[in-house]
């Protein structure tokens, strides 16, 4: 799977673009890359990708050689026997040529990576290439009927059907019946529009090639039996290939057209939508936007999800959302815009945090306390600490407005200031403190929930006292219940011991105590 690339937005008219890479499965880190340096953009280096520049202009070559062979033994035949049915043929297949031609040329270009100026790359070239193609075989088909009408009406042209209109008409059939399933591969391997509306011109011929011969073959008999009305049989012919050409070829055109104006193919953006719906902590998929250019396509999704939810998480499910667009598009290029959602149940407690978490602060052991029907909330933020106590108390200060006009219900706050620790202690472990060790399991025996004392560890760090243990107690017990018997008991041994400076209890389950 490729990783993430996020363009990141400068100030306007500000280049070069600049991506943030995100690779957050295999190691996560944030690189950047300047222009067409991101590793999914530029595959100049990829041997997939250039087997597959190879086989495209390749199979575009070839079908250039094979419309210049078919169209010059077209025109020596149709000119020979003066059928209009083998003229608008070599009409046709002329305007192939220059449909082969114009295919080879964009099978070249949009292969070229995406830079600053083409960020999408330019796989649009191969969309534009069908619709001229398009327009080619419209007017080829104006000609042919034009000129068909004029012989019907005036029948002033006689046709001389020969061995080697038939011979030549056989061969063009042949190559078209080889080189439309040599495109038509091609074309669905790599997902390349240019080579699929190639595809479509020479299956066309396929169909057409036979109405001309079954045409010839009935002048032919009119001719050697006099049989003079079926001298109309070649004009008719070519109106047979004019629609069949038509009819064929509009179903690529409205395909073509759909490409270039960027509509979503048919049910995928409601397959996209149903996959994220299922991911965990999705609320709503706000938008998905999908667009495609040549072979590649490109999806934009706003999804929401819970404001409380941490940064992290939200990359987590950006990742999923990812794999769930792959899911239904393979190597799209997907771009993820996650929207903070309040949420209905959302407690006091969370508003709290969310508040904070809006200023990138962290605030832990919230308190909220009913005081006579006025709400107030007490406590603890974490600053560097390295800061002074006037920026922290104005960081507070600002905290505790930003809380009350978030939560209007509360009516006081009390904040704990803590500095987040950022540097490494040094420190000497200390095995045994028999004095601390005692003091601490008589305590622990005033609590019938505890049922173990072990790993009891004290150190020294910059001279003050650590005491850390594990504390062992039923698998069912509340965790409030258990919150509220660590804090006695941390509470009870500093009592008893003064000297310590930190208490650290880890609770664990009996289930859980490997003693």
């Amino acid at each position: 799977m490729y990783p993430n690339t996020f363009p990141a937005r400068g100030k306007e008219g500000e280049y070069p673009l600049v991506y943030l890479y995100f690779d957050v499965l295999s190691n996560p880190k944030v690189s950047i890359f300047r222009d067409n340096e991101s590793p999914v953009l530029n595959n100049s280096s990829n041997p997939v990708f250039n087997a597959m520049q190879r086989e495209k202009r390749q199979v575009a070559l070839h079908s250039l050689y094979a419309a210049l062979i078919i169209t010059s033994l077209k025109l020596w035949v149709g000119f020979a026997t003066s059928s209009l049915g083998i003229l608008s043929e070599a009409a046709h297949s002329g305007l192939d040529t220059l449909a082969a031609f114009i295919t080879f040329l964009s099978v070249r270009i949009s292969d070229v990576p995406a830079d600053a100026d083409h960020q999408y790359g330019h796989g649009k070239v191969e969309n534009f290439s069908a619709f001229i193609e398009m327009g080619l075989l419209l007017l080829t088909c104006i000609w042919i009927v034009w000129e068909a009408l004029h012989r019907l009406i005036l029948h002033n042209t006689h046709i001389v059907p020969t061995f080697a209109a038939f011979a030549v008409m056989l061969f063009s059939m042949l190559m078209d019946i080889w080189r439309s399933r040599l495109l038509k591969r091609t074309a669905a391997k790599y997902e390349s529009q240019a080579l699929e509306a190639d595809a479509l011109h020479f299956s066309t011929d396929i169909y057409s090639s036979a109405v001309v011969i079954f045409g010839l073959a009935l002048v032919w008999i009119g001719s050697h039996y006099q049989i003079g009305w079926l001298e109309n049989a070649d004009p008719v012919s070519a109106l047979v290939v004019a629609g069949v050409v038509l009819y064929i070829s509009s179903r690529l055109a409205r395909q073509t057209i759909d490409v270039l104006l960027d509509a979503a193919p048919v049910g995928v953006r409601a397959e996209i939508v149903d996959r994220i719906n299922r991911i965990e902590d999705v609320t709503d998929v706000d938008r998905v936007r999908i667009r495609q250019a040549g072979n590649k396509h490109f999806a934009d999704v706003s999804f929401g999800m819970s404001r409380i939810a941490t940064f992290q998480r939200a990359e987590q499910v950006s990742v999923e959302i990812t794999d769930a667009v792959r899911a239904v598009l393979p190597d799209a290029d997907v771009v993820i815009h996650s929207i903070p959602r309040t949420m209905v149940n959302e407690t006091v407690f969370d508003r709290v945090r969310a508040s904070a978490s809006r200023h990138n602060l962290f605030v832990h052991d919230v308190n909220v306390q009913d005081l006579r029907g006025k709400i107030h909330v007490e406590m603890h933020l974490e600053l560097v600490e390295g800061m002074t106590l006037r920026a922290a108390h104005d960081k507070v200060t600002f905290l505790e407005a930003e809380i009350k006009r978030d939560v209007p219900e509360v009516d006081s706050i009390l904040t704990h200031i803590e500095s987040e620790p950022a540097t490494i202690e040094s420190g000497d472990e200390v095995i045994t403190d028999p004095a601390i060790e005692n003091s601490l399991r008589k305590l622990a025996g005033e609590f019938p929930e505890i049922i173990d004392i072990h790993d009891v560890i004290v150190k020294q760090v910059r001279g003050l006292s650590y005491l850390s243990c594990h504390c062992t107690m039923n698998d069912d017990l509340p965790l409030s219940r258990v919150h509220d018997i660590s804090t006695a008991l941390e509470i009870r041994l500093r009592h008893a011991a003064p000297k310590l400076f930190k208490v650290l209890i880890h609770t664990e389950p009996m289930t859980d105590n490997k003693r």
